[in-house]
């Protein structure tokens, strides 16, 4: 091999190795701020974070609380909070903590990942459930960053492995078109993602150069709500 032919070997492997690295870059740690409706009425407000914890480790975090209307007077809150690893640009699941405490009624969820025994436990409180784990998978609350991962990637169709509470489910997500989207953090040029699988009634609006959250996003699986981004630091 020529010193000409090493030179442009050694370049090409540089610029895979490039891409390779800005293709796997996490996001920085970040804290973002939505105002929750539920049928166009204000109901609450949720603090959604990201932050590393060391050793490869990630913790991702939904706080939800009642400022209004029902939820208010029922002092809703919900507490998500996950702890995984990236795999490339998948957070690839580790635990999930769920928990729902309201004047009349509390529910709590725990899952547990043992990717030594490809096993994962789910617990809530009336004895464990156990399946087999999946390469890549996530759970319900990491659901919206590994969307907007993938987005930022290029993909336009989406298949993610999420554990749910008996078993691994793939659920399927599509780009539907290109929207402008006002809410209270301003206005944004975004890209629509529809879930495609199921009848959920899941969409969510994203503006991916900017952040790996969703703008807005709207649910009708247990309630007509919406989530608007307020602010994002």
């Amino acid at each position: 091999m020529t010193l000409r032919h090493l030179l442009r070997f050694a370049g090409a492997l540089l610029l895979v190795s490039a891409s390779g690295l800005a293709f796997a870059t996490p996001p920085r740690a970040f804290t973002a701020t939505y105002r929750v409706l539920r049928d166009g009425s204000p109901m609450g407000e949720a603090t959604v974070s990201l932050k590393a914890l060391g050793n490869g480790q990630w913790e991702y975090s939904k706080h939800m609380r009642g400022t209004a209307g029902l939820a208010a007077l029922l002092g809703a809150n919900l507490d998500e909070v996950s702890h995984f690893r990236w795999k490339g640009d998948v957070p690839e699941a580790l635990s999930y903590d769920y928990r729902l405490d309201a004047a009349i009624k509390s529910r709590q969820r725990h899952v547990a990942v043992d990717w030594s025994k490809h096993q994962v436990t789910v617990d809530e409180g009336k004895g464990a459930i156990t399946y087999a784990t999946q390469p890549g998978m996530v759970e319900r609350n990491t659901t919206a960053l590994a969307i907007g991962m993938a987005l930022r990637d290029g993909q336009k169709q989406i298949a993610l492995p999420v554990a749910v509470r008996q078993a691994v489910e793939t659920q399927r997500f599509k780009v539907t078109g290109k929207e402008k989207v006002t809410v209270p953090a301003g206005d944004f040029d975004t890209v629509r993602v529809d879930r495609t699988d199921a009848d959920r009634g899941f969409s969510a609006w994203y503006a991916p150069d900017r952040y790996p959250l969703p703008v807005k996003l709207s649910q009708k699986d247990g309630g007509n709500l919406t989530m608007e981004l307020v602010s994002f630091r």
